[in-house]
């Protein structure tokens, strides 16, 4: 799409700037055919040539004020030297409306109109209602539609930021959800462990220490979502080994399986395959009471597929029954479609539930 709007840009912009060049040598043409000898033609050809090469100078360098007061400057002058140069007016109306802010494109529009309306009557030796009515209408109509296409960029444009700060906002509370959730919860629960085993100081130790290991985990990968929301877990890691990692916190028992060749896989597929299982294995932990869980990943030909299957005691797909469960998986579905992904889930209540991410390779 947007190498499509630059070729519609720059093929108007190569229309415009070929009417003006045409129009002015046109104009150039026109007076030195109609006023052969005369002592003007030298300054006319002069100040042609200084137009012609000011306005070639801005295909090269940025346009800004400078640039179009000296076109604008030597332009008035061949107006008021040879009448015809009006006819060059539109392609300058409409980079000036393009280049200027509103209210100034809009002042400068009104002179080049006065000046043409002149003009043109002067080549008519007296007053013409038509040709001051006809170039009054042009530059209004002109004037309208720039006006309009530039209020109607300038609203896209702030749709666009619009929808990106939801979007990101969309995101950053699916990063926390996957990621802090889990280790807060895991750490609910050690803690929980310790407070009933505290007449058995080892056992409480053990869970205490567990409790620990999780908040400095959840406290690094807080640091990361701050810095770039990648999961601390793929920090100088292999997705295998984040993977394992993230099992090991899981709060019930995982078997991780890997099926197949790693491959060389971008950053945000790492990333996706990381927070999808952090979000299944704590639907599985708070949600399904599982005992027992066992996450696959698996490298095929055209895709990367990351299947959690718990033993728990799922739930209608079509009515989970558990609203924060069913929090999870939307941002799980959102996160693989964001790849070019799907996720599909199979569950029944009493015979758990698998979750499953699939990611085009040739997409990621």
């Amino acid at each position: 799409m947007e190498d499509m709007e630059d070729a519609d840009a720059r093929w108007l912009a190569a229309a415009m700037h070929s009417a003006f060049l045409l129009l002015v040598l046109g104009s150039a043409v026109r007076f030195l055919t109609r006023h052969d000898g005369t002592p003007l033609a030298p300054w006319v050809i002069g100040f042609t040539a200084a137009l012609v090469v000011a306005y070639g100078a801005g295909l090269f360098v940025d346009r800004h004020l400078a640039w179009l007061t000296v076109v604008l400057a030597l332009w008035v002058v061949l107006v008021v030297l040879a009448p015809s140069f009006a006819w060059s007016a539109i392609p300058l109306l409409v980079t000036g409306l393009r280049t200027l802010p509103t209210g100034q494109a809009l002042a400068l529009v009104a002179v080049i109109t006065a000046l043409v309306v002149v003009s043109q009557n002067r080549l008519a030796d007296g007053f013409d209602p038509n040709l001051t009515i006809v170039p009054i209408a042009i530059a209004l109509v002109t004037a309208a539609v720039i006006t309009y296409m530039r209020r109607q960029a300038e609203r896209l444009s702030e749709s666009e930021r619009r929808a990106g700060v939801l979007a990101e906002r969309g995101r950053v509370s699916r990063e926390i959800h996957d990621a802090l959730a889990q280790g807060l919860s895991s750490q609910a629960m050690l803690l929980q462990a310790a407070d009933q085993a505290w007449d058995r100081p080892e056992l409480a130790r053990e869970h205490l220490r567990a409790a620990e290991r999780v908040g400095a985990a959840n406290l690094s990968e807080a640091r990361r979502l701050v810095q770039d929301l990648t999961p601390a877990d793929l920090a100088d890691a292999t997705v295998e080994e984040a993977l394992r990692a993230v099992a090991g916190r899981a709060g019930v028992p995982v078997e991780v399986r890997v099926d197949g060749a790693e491959p060389p896989l971008p950053q945000r597929v790492q990333s996706t395959l990381v927070r999808i299982a952090q979000g299944a294995l704590a639907n599985a932990r708070e949600h399904a009471d599982a005992g027992h869980v066992v996450l696959t990943l698996t490298y095929l030909d055209d895709q990367v597929v990351l299947d959690v299957a718990d033993d728990g005691r799922g739930f209608l797909e079509a009515a989970p029954s558990d609203g924060n469960r069913g929090h999870g998986l939307p941002a799980m579905r959102v996160r693989a479609q964001q790849l070019g992904g799907r996720l599909t889930v199979e569950s029944a209540p009493g015979q758990g539930t698998v979750i499953s991410a699939a990611i085009p390779l040739e997409t990621s």
